[in-house]
């Protein structure tokens, strides 16, 4: 409940503010380019011809090759990188990614203050006591009945 008009002044800055940084926050959403989640790893390999010398166990085995990692249905997925103008591409979008996730966490920590400094709207209409024991039990059902 607001007290004085000085208070009322202080939060609707409050909620203007916030309101004009998640404005903000969206509209950086939607100026975000291609994006995906995952990370880029070296993976050494050894190729498996007996006459190699990777074949020998002190070799170290064939170039690194790089790859690109992501999480697919639960399950990691790799893919390789096959130039370098593939490793920047995979590299933006692994950037673009983390620019979202930041960005979303923003939007989520503004939207929380917004709807705690939001005052309740007052209706003259109480609920009847069947209206809250009805609530009650649906509240206390378990969501797999």
């Amino acid at each position: 409940m607001v007290h004085s008009e000085q208070e009322a002044l202080t939060l609707s800055q409050s909620l203007s503010d916030l309101e004009a940084d998640r404005t903000r926050i969206l509209r950086e959403l939607s100026r975000l380019g291609d994006f995906r989640p995952g990370s880029i790893c070296a993976v050494t390999r050894r190729c498996g011809k007996p006459g190699c010398h990777c074949a020998n166990p002190r070799d170290a085995g064939h170039d690194p090759q790089l790859r690109f990692t992501r999480k697919v249905a639960g399950r990691t997925v790799a893919e390789t990188i096959s130039s370098p103008a593939a490793l920047e591409k995979t590299k933006s979008e692994i950037a673009e990614f983390q620019r979202f996730r930041q960005l979303s966490a923003e939007l989520t920590a503004i939207n929380d203050e917004i709807c705690q400094l939001r005052p309740v709207e007052h209706a003259a209409v109480r609920w009847s006591a069947e209206e809250k024991k009805r609530l009650l039990r649906s509240m206390s059902r378990s969501p797999g009945k």
